[in-house]
């Protein structure tokens, strides 16, 4: 008997897949274990292995087209086995045809008694409506209005040339007051006034990634009443730890790194920051999981450093550097990017100086870190060179209040200003 293999639901966010490719096509052999094809979802592109022997009679979802989580996605089977009762009969819709506009009896040229005022300067006109896409010319037939032709043979202007706006793609008389001859840029007049270019644009679709950014992200910041507090950190010990530390064999950290450190300990000294909203009760977790937001070509993946609290600095940024590595090859799993508490969004490498992040669900914070920068700052009743740091907290209101997010953040400076201090 033929096996159905249905879209699989590789994450907990995935509600439809994209075959990025096949392994196999219809008539081959395909055994338990093999990589059947590469399913793209949200979040990652994952080998998605056979779990049955025999033929592939069937392919559902074509490579590069996406399908709904439990759709069917291949068919398994014997070869020459009779699969149509296993085969869902949808309907197709019916195809779209032109429908000839037939010609309007001809009007009299009549000129109307309150005419629309065109303003003299032309930047203040209305732009005409773009033409559609919807060919004009089929089996030598031109759809446009009476009008509109004997303008355009008025003008000496090709009609078939002519983008139409009217309905199905009718030309009519506005087609043609607008219509302006493409003229190569070498042989175009030369005019102060002259305006030279193409709009264009390109069309991208969506990718799933994209859409459950859009989607969680969209219910994290209409649902989640946000609030943000900004605190300045003076970097100075923080930057000669780290030189310190990277003048070692062997040794490599970044301010990331000592930022999840120190957000690791912060959360240990206020638990109730590292807390999720549940709908009907609020978790207060007693793990330290920290999502680490990664940006990667189609948007961004948050892979977990777990148990941050019970970890080393070296330990951080080695597991930091292997996420990034992995997020970029679209080869993270499930279990690296599940189970965050706190999330950390760092733009400082990008010159940002501050910025504001949606809160990550389940988490109710995130922490948005800055570059460093160099400003004036008293030190001993002096204005000196200081570095300073910008990190704004984003926080939950129905789970964080004022005080606590500020608590947080006053512990998370301590530890950034007295690095040794997360020795202890």
């Amino acid at each position: 008997m033929a096996e159905v293999v249905y879209m699989p639901k590789l994450s907990d966010t995935m509600v439809e897949g994209v075959v990025a490719s096949w392994n196999k096509k219809v008539g081959d052999t395909v055994k338990e274990g093999e990589i059947l094809a590469e399913i793209e979802t949200d979040k990652a592109t994952m080998e998605f292995e056979s779990f049955f022997d025999g033929v592939l009679l069937h392919i559902g979802v074509e490579t590069g087209k996406s399908a709904p989580v439990n759709s069917i996605l291949a068919i398994i089977g014997q070869a020459g086995e009779d699969i149509s009762a296993l085969l869902v009969d949808v309907p197709l819709a019916a195809p779209v045809v032109a429908t000839p506009v037939a010609d309007a009896p001809k009007a009299a040229n009549v000129p109307n008694p309150n005419p629309a005022p065109i303003a003299e300067n032309p930047i203040l006109q209305v732009e005409a409506p773009k033409a559609t896409p919807l060919a004009n010319n089929t089996n030598g037939r031109v759809f446009a209005s009476p009008l509109a032709k004997k303008i355009a043979e008025e003008k000496g202007i090709d009609i078939n040339a002519v983008g139409g706006t009217g309905e199905g793609g009718r030309i009519v008389k506005r087609d043609v007051d607008h219509y302006t001859p493409y003229t190569p840029a070498d042989k175009a007049p030369l005019s102060n006034y002259a305006v030279t270019g193409v709009e264009s644009y390109i069309d991208e679709p969506i990718s799933q990634m994209r859409k459950t950014i859009a989607r969680r992200l969209a219910e994290s910041k209409f649902t989640a009443p946000h609030f943000y507090l900004t605190l300045d950190i003076n970097m100075e010990s923080a930057m000669n730890a780290r030189k310190a530390l990277n003048a070692m064999e062997g040794v490599k950290v970044s301010f990331n790194d000592m930022v999840i450190k120190a957000v690791a300990h912060s959360l240990k000294q206020n638990p109730n920051v590292n807390s999720s909203w549940m709908g009907d009760f609020i978790r207060r977790n007693q793990h330290v999981n920290i999502g680490v937001a990664v940006a990667v070509e189609d948007g961004l993946l948050v892979p977990v450093v777990r148990f941050a609290d019970t970890k080393g600095l070296l330990q951080i940024s080695a597991e930091v550097r292997e996420y990034a590595k992995k997020a970029k090859d679209k080869k993270l799993q499930p279990s690296d990017w599940e189970g965050n508490t706190f999330t950390i969004s760092n733009l400082g490498m990008f010159g940002i100086e501050s910025f504001t992040a949606i809160v990550n669900p389940p988490d109710s914070c995130i922490l948005a870190i800055g570059g460093i920068k160099e400003v004036p700052v008293v030190k001993n009743g002096q204005v000196v060179p200081g570095n300073v740091m910008k990190v704004t907290l984003s926080c939950d209101h129905r789970v964080v209040d004022g005080a606590t997010g500020a608590a947080f953040l006053q512990s998370f400076k301590q530890f950034m200003e007295n690095p040794v201090s997360m020795l202890l």
